[in-house]
């Protein structure tokens, strides 16, 4: 994972860009993405890798997910599929940065969740926290696509 937080917004050339409708859900989110990586696959007539098209979902679910739990919710989605991979971008209200909560309190009592952040870092081969600059942040991940 390389992490890198700047000052500057990430825009990405080509990228799908969510308007006025964006999709602030996970499922619609999800879905937003197995129509990029279907176009993508269908495009460049190479069947799509399930395994990886998985990740690429379940990421973009955590990173919605957590915007609305912890980032006052998603104001912008971008994904873009014309590289080696699917790179997702979440922007959400909040500057409070990620972290990984451990998986239990003082006492030792198991917490529920603290799981999404985690499985972003590990199934992406690239992930970014920048700030944007009317506030909150925009978090982009690259899922690796074979």
């Amino acid at each position: 994972m390389y992490e890198e937080h700047t000052t500057e917004p990430l825009e990405v050339p080509g990228a799908r860009r969510a308007g006025p409708s964006c999709p602030c859900r996970p499922a619609e989110v999800r879905e937003a993405v197995v129509r990029a990586v279907s176009e993508r696959c269908r495009a460049t007539r190479t069947p799509c890798d399930a395994d990886a098209l998985e990740d690429a979902l379940l990421v973009a679910s955590e990173l919605t997910t957590n915007a609305m739990l912890h980032g006052g919710g998603v104001i912008d989605f971008q994904v873009d599929v014309s590289g080696p991979g699917v790179r997702l971008s979440v922007s959400d209200r909040s500057d409070e940065l990620p972290v990984a909560v451990p998986p239990t309190d003082r006492q030792g009592r198991r917490r529920p969740g603290g799981h999404g952040w985690p499985i972003v870092c590990r199934l992406s081969r690239d992930v970014r926290v920048s700030d944007l600059p009317a506030g909150g942040k925009c978090i982009t991940a690259v899922v690796p696509l074979p």
